[in-house]
């Protein structure tokens, strides 16, 4: 079967989900996704909503001194995650996927802890001194750059292991010639979509000759494209798994963690001290992955 005549699931792949969204975020997002389309809501309006909530997190936590207030940041988070895991399924459901909207999700999804990490800053510029601005500025760049590359393992996986086109790599040749005749806004976009897949694919690990030898691969050997994926999917689903440390769900829990202990600081030195030197393993393990697959794709050809 070819990739593009695969068909794609609403939900996200089971195998490579972390607990919180098996169990918590993605039941609660599967209850509403049929509810939402049957109202016409479209996953942009979704995105936004998450948005909402994720800034008024921001606003609770500024305030994490209460822990009411913590609480309350907590739980907004908690909303903007089940909004996060909504709108694409609901895209997927209803056929709506568009380059404008993974990006809004991007945005909103950025929204939401720039709007935390400036709320928290706020009050420790005065409580401890303003020279926090460069801490909580260096750890913000550091969680893009950890996100960007644990969302592209995701959809690296998605693409080779399940044959999902949708989550194939973009070509950043093939974006640039598509910024012609766009407007003022979806241009903008796009380049920020441009810039980010950028970063994406310099701090992620993933190998450009790599994918070449799985395209080729599965090109050539259209009979055993099947053992070829579950291979693909036999191997690096423990991998993708261990990448879930960078996902969104654990920051919000660590944020709320050392906010209601009174110590927020720490989850910011957290992000540069922890999440800096896993990340730098998990690329290096994945390069080690990408020989293991290559040597053992040899004895199903």
């Amino acid at each position: 079967m070819s990739e593009d005549a695969k068909p794609e699931s609403v939900k996200r792949t089971i195998e490579i989900e972390e607990f919180t969204n098996v169990y918590l975020i993605h039941p609660v997002s599967s209850w509403l996704v049929p509810r939402l389309a049957a109202r016409n809501i479209t996953p942009n309006m979704v995105s936004l909503t998450g948005m909402l909530f994720g800034f008024l997190s921001g606003v609770a936590y500024h305030y994490y001194q209460n822990p009411m207030m913590a609480i309350l940041g907590f739980v907004c988070m908690a909303i903007w995650h089940i909004m996060d895991g909504t709108d694409g399924q609901l895209a997927r459901l209803t056929k709506t996927q568009s380059e404008f909207g993974k990006v809004l999700d991007g945005v909103c999804d950025y929204v939401t802890f720039i709007s935390v990490y400036v709320g928290i800053a706020l009050s420790l510029a005065i409580e401890i001194n303003p020279n926090i601005w460069y801490v909580v500025v260096g750890a913000g760049l550091l969680h893009a750059i950890q996100s960007g590359a644990y969302e592209l393992q995701r959809s690296e996986y998605d693409h080779w292991g399940h044959g999902k086109a949708s989550a194939a790599l973009p070509e950043i040749d093939e974006m640039i010639k598509d910024l012609d005749g766009k407007s003022i806004l979806s241009y903008i976009f796009s380049q920020f979509h441009i810039g980010y897949v950028r970063m994406q694919r310099r701090f992620s690990g993933v190998d450009q000759r790599f994918q070449t030898a799985l395209y080729d691969l599965l090109a050539e050997n259209n009979d055993k494209q099947d053992a070829i994926r579950e291979l693909y999917r036999e191997i690096f689903a423990p991998g993708i798994k261990g990448w879930s440390i960078m996902c969104a769900n654990y920051r919000s829990i660590a944020i709320f963690i050392a906010c209601i202990s009174g110590q927020p600081l720490y989850y910011f030195w957290y992000e540069i001290a922890v999440l800096t030197p896993i990340l730098i393993y998990l690329v290096q393990k994945q390069r080690l992955l990408n020989q293991l697959f290559l040597l053992r794709v040899k004895e199903i050809l």
